[in-house]
């Protein structure tokens, strides 16, 4: 749930883990979007994480993609979204006890990427129509299954297994612009917490005479089915929550503030801004659950709230590396630095050397239906790899007679480890124009 979407520890009860890792029993997921088409020729599939999903129209999984799979950064000791996943836990663990003195957040970060279409969408309420379905924007295994594009896309399945306070942290896919802060993969960690009208009213003076529930009508600070003083309470134990988990990362004296916005299955829902050297950020997205969401889990007793944030984009801030493709990276010189006795540490990054870029520029004219910018980026990273540092549309022209249009991009060819030369980017660009042309359907004005 960071912006556009919302976005296991041991002893943690085996058999919930089982029903949260796919569809749980007895229910049977009913997808809003496009039915499958028919299996294409035998042997047509896509081979992931030990299970073989039919091709169909929808497919557009890469390699570039399919290798990141598995990799699961969030669980690599001493990485640094490790370093941080650690610390959010370490706080939630140290302040938040339920019976006993358990922690009272269970944590999920070993969940399988592949969901339905129905967990990632219909599940959190987005409409069959909403834009954030669109092929151009995420990876499809085929019509039902793709890679999650959001952890929020196990909240359902968490839920109706009985669970009331959770953690998810896992990768996340999506098809972006290429830049020095998107990647078609990057983590998010969610959490969810509900609260019965005992939990909630608990120490509130004349407590027992509120209800959580009510019939009403739906305003910008409360949904229908919510009483003002649920939802004011709610949304205080939430920001409460956030604003004591930031302290935690950055410490004390940080300014924050919060901006109403919009997302599909909170409501009133809310981005959490820091003033970070000056400069505001937006760090996560977080709101009341639709109570709709909740009832259809099973929690129909119950309201809560939920926040969602991006690793990658809270670790660029705290340790202020400058380029998200370095997570990736495998250079002891910037995986050492993160080496660290105590997860608190502060670890101040040492930028690595920069490597002179290699510029290349591309125009063609584009086909007249079915071009996305997205096939682009995807075909310049399946090709070009990490060795792209950002792809920069520069020109636009539409021809005043067939008003066909074309588009100049710029392409910024960049190893992080060593210098490049023109003539290896040369053979690499090379390849960017032929699949252009064999792929997309583009007609080149090379």
């Amino acid at each position: 749930m960071v912006c556009w979407a919302l976005r296991r520890v041991t002893q943690v009860r085996p058999h919930l883990a089982r029903k949260a890792s796919g569809v749980y029993p007895g229910h049977e997921h009913q997808p809003l979007g496009p039915r499958p088409a028919a299996p294409g020729a035998p042997g047509n599939t896509v081979e992931l994480l030990g299970k073989s999903y039919p091709r169909d129209d929808y497919s557009n999984l890469t390699r570039k993609v399919l290798s990141k799979v598995g990799r699961n950064l969030h669980n690599q000791p001493q990485h640094p979204l490790w370093l941080l996943k650690e610390r959010v836990k370490q706080h939630f663990y140290a302040r938040y006890a339920g019976r006993a003195g358990a922690p009272l957040f269970s944590v999920y970060d070993d969940l399988s990427p592949v969901v339905t279409t129905w967990q990632n969408f219909d599940s959190l309420l987005i409409p069959a129509d909403h834009p954030s379905r669109k092929k151009g924007d995420n990876y499809y295994l085929n019509a039902t299954h793709m890679l999650r594009a959001h952890t929020s896309a196990h909240q359902w399945d968490l839920l109706r297994a009985g669970l009331d306070a959770f953690l998810v942290v896992g990768d996340v896919y999506r098809r972006d612009q290429i830049d020095a802060q998107h990647y078609p993969v990057f983590h998010q960690l969610e959490a969810v917490r509900l609260f019965s009208r005992h939990q909630l009213f608990a120490g509130i003076k004349d407590g027992e005479n509120l209800q959580l529930f009510e019939q009403s009508s739906r305003s910008a600070h409360k949904q229908e089915t919510h009483t003002l003083e649920a939802t004011k309470l709610v949304e205080f134990d939430l920001k409460q929550t956030l604003t004591q988990l930031m302290t935690h990362i950055f410490g004390d004296g940080l300014d924050i503030r919060w901006v109403d916005c919009y997302f599909p299955f909170t409501h009133p829902s809310f981005e959490m801004e820091i003033n970070f050297h000056g400069e505001w950020l937006e760090v996560l997205g977080c709101g009341v659950m639709e109570q709709q969401l909740v009832n259809s889990a099973g929690a129909q007793d119950r309201i809560g709230w939920a926040f969602g944030l991006g690793l990658e984009r809270l670790a660029m801030i705290l340790y202020d590396i400058p380029d998200i493709r370095l997570f990736w990276s495998e250079d002891e010189r910037f995986l050492k630095q993160f080496r660290v006795q105590d997860i608190n540490e502060q670890v101040v990054f040492q930028p690595l050397s920069k490597y002179p870029a290699v510029i290349n520029d591309i125009s063609f004219w584009l086909p007249r239906e079915n071009y996305t910018e997205n096939d682009f980026y995807d075909l310049v990273r399946t090709i070009g790899g990490d060795l792209v540092e950002k792809v920069d549309l520069i020109d636009k022209f539409e021809h005043p007679k067939t008003h066909r249009t074309s588009h100049c991009y710029r392409i910024t060819y960049r190893h992080m480890e060593r210098t490049l030369s023109q003539r290896e980017v040369g053979g690499i660009h090379q390849a960017v124009q032929e699949a252009a042309v064999r792929q997309l359907g583009v007609e080149g004005r090379f």
